[in-house]
């Protein structure tokens, strides 16, 4: 029996080992193929713990004497929150800037940094991400506090990034699917048109139900309601005008979708004992399932939009890099030629020798996106992410909510109308200077 049970002690260590191999072998294939996956996974992790810190975080920075004696004298959950949720949020922004500097001017995949910084050396950036995330809870208050103000401005910045990016994703889609002259993607665009506008009707119809209740006064929820409607027909009715460069329904469609979809998101975010909110009355509370799912939209957006600033380099960038028609095709997990250096830092052809004939990486071969915008991408992101959290920095977030207060509100109203502006602008503009070449 005895030697039964060693046997067997012994196959599960074996198999267990085995395990923590495959795994181990998995996750280096994973990140050996594409460096971008990875580093979304560690901005996920990072979200998780700011999530969970902002709710529990009291017991763990009551006993950090640093915070503790620098808090008023009976600061509440909220607070306590507040800080750590600040200073996750600043320590990825840290790692996150960091190899956004160090990555400046990567421009072919000849660069040393290209093998060893943004493919490579993975021992050594989780090392610094946990590094990053742990320094902040040694600061004092009042570099976390000059930090939540800065992120406010880093959190416009990444709107607006986002916002561009809709606008370009809107338009070269349009362009790709008419300039294959395939009536199946022309009859395709139609439907994706008409399907937005009655979308959008139905969402319009829905805002005026939830948030404009009768026996209420609600003229504040009914104004902007109306405004959002305004505001999506004229700019549907200039991209017909014939001298529109840029006019296209299908465009206009979306955006009208996005621009009403904002409008509830910003009219949800009201507080949820406002008599006009019928969302917030018929849900007191997100439930946990609601809040995840959220934040895995808030992550999707986050990562969406990294990716797409990143690769498309003609929308952000002058010059430099590949051209990036195909680099938004690329898939996130496909292996990226040249560049794609082992988890200790070594390139793949090491030892191979210096093989002249055979080299992997061409001197000329530029990369296929901005390395250094990516990581930018991404430190504003964590910025982002901090007000959402905290209600904008007003402490005026319910608990277990997350993106409600009338802080958030103004946030999301002042998007839709920048959406709206800025893409009234590419279709006005050939109309109002036409002597002048829009691309």
């Amino acid at each position: 029996m005895f030697v039964l049970s060693y046997a067997g002690s012994a196959l599960a260590s074996c198999a267990a080992m085995c395990a923590c191999q495959a795994c181990g072998f998995a996750a280096r294939e994973t990140f050996r193929k594409s460096a971008r996956l990875a580093y979304c996974v560690l901005f996920t992790l990072a979200m998780v713990l700011a999530w969970v810190l902002r709710d529990f975080a009291r017991p763990l920075m009551e006993k950090i004497p640093w915070i503790f004696h620098h808090a008023s004298t009976d600061p509440s959950d909220e607070w306590y929150g507040q800080q750590a949720v600040y200073r996750v949020s600043m320590g990825n922004f840290m790692f996150f800037g960091l190899l956004s500097a160090v990555l400046v001017g990567v421009r072919y995949k000849s660069d040393k940094r290209d093998q060893y910084l943004q493919h490579g050396g993975w021992f050594v950036k989780i090392t610094l991400w946990l590094l990053c995330n742990a320094l902040p809870f040694f600061f004092p208050v009042s570099v976390v506090n000059a930090y939540s103000w800065a992120a406010r401005f880093g959190s416009g910045a990444f709107l607006i990034v986002q916002m561009i990016i809709l606008l370009d994703l809107t338009q070269s889609w349009n362009d790709s699917w008419v300039a294959k002259e395939d009536n199946r993607y022309l009859y395709a665009l139609l439907g994706i048109t008409l399907g937005a506008y009655v979308g959008a009707a139905t969402l319009a119809g829905l805002l005026f139900w939830l948030f404009a209740p009768s026996g209420s006064e609600c003229s504040f929820n009914i104004c902007m309601i109306t405004l959002t409607l305004v505001l999506c027909l004229a700019f549907s009715l200039l991209s017909l005008h014939p001298s529109a460069q840029n006019g296209s329904l299908f465009p206009s469609a979306v955006i009208t979708l996005y621009c009403t979809y904002l409008c509830y998101s910003a009219l949800q975010s009201e507080p949820h004992n406002y008599p006009c909110n019928g969302v917030g009355h018929k849900y007191t509370a997100a439930s946990a399932t609601t809040l995840a799912a959220g934040m895995l939209l808030t992550l999707l957006s986050v990562v969406y939009s990294a990716l797409r600033a990143g690769s498309n380099t003609q929308t952000f960038m002058t010059s430099g890099y590949s051209e990036p028609d195909a680099a938004p095709e690329q898939p996130l997990l496909e292996a990226e030629e040249g560049t794609s250096a082992g988890l200790d830092g070594e390139a793949p052809g090491a030892a191979a020798g210096d093989k002249r004939g055979d080299k992997a990486i061409s001197e000329f071969e530029t990369v296929t996106y901005s390395y250094s915008f990516f990581h930018l991408i991404f430190a504003l992101a964590s910025m982002y992410i901090a007000m959402l959290m905290t209600g904008w920095g007003t402490g005026a977030e319910e608990k277990d909510l997350i993106d409600v207060g009338w802080t958030s509100v103004w946030v999301k109203l002042a998007s839709q109308w920048l959406t709206a502006l800025l893409y009234a602008w590419t279709l006005a503009a050939p109309l109002l200077f036409p002597d002048r070449t829009f691309g």
